[in-house]
């Protein structure tokens, strides 16, 4: 088989480029005045302002611990039932990490049982 182009290709000289042409004064300048906005230790740096939290998933400050731990228990046992139904699905290694994976939420589901076990309301 032929093949049409030569590895690397032929190609002609690059032209030069005369307004490609540096002066070393202004690079240094533009270095400095680069080195001088980032690095000056004497400049005034504007401060960042503090992260505001976002109110999308807020929970009202009234909602009663007990109401906060049955709606946590809750989400964890749906997430343990999703959990093993795709285990269900999965052969080899990604069964073994969804199983994995349903375990760990099933354990936070017992924790969160226990402490409503303890729990005293008033």
């Amino acid at each position: 088989m032929f093949k049409v182009t030569p590895n690397p290709p032929n190609t002609g000289p690059v032209p030069y480029d005369a307004s490609l042409d540096l002066d070393p004064t202004k690079m240094k300048e533009a270095a400095d005045r680069a080195l001088d906005f980032y690095l000056k230790p004497g400049a005034t740096k504007t401060q960042i302002p503090p992260h505001k939290r976002s109110t999308i998933f807020t929970i009202d400050a009234a909602v009663d611990d007990e109401t906060l731990l049955v709606q946590a228990y809750d989400s964890l046992s749906s997430a343990s039932v999703m959990a093993s139904d795709f285990a269900e699905l999965m052969e080899g290694p990604q069964r073994k990490r969804m199983l994995l994976l349903q375990q760990v939420i099933m354990m936070g589901e017992i924790a969160v049982n226990r402490v409503l076990d303890n729990h005293k309301p008033g």
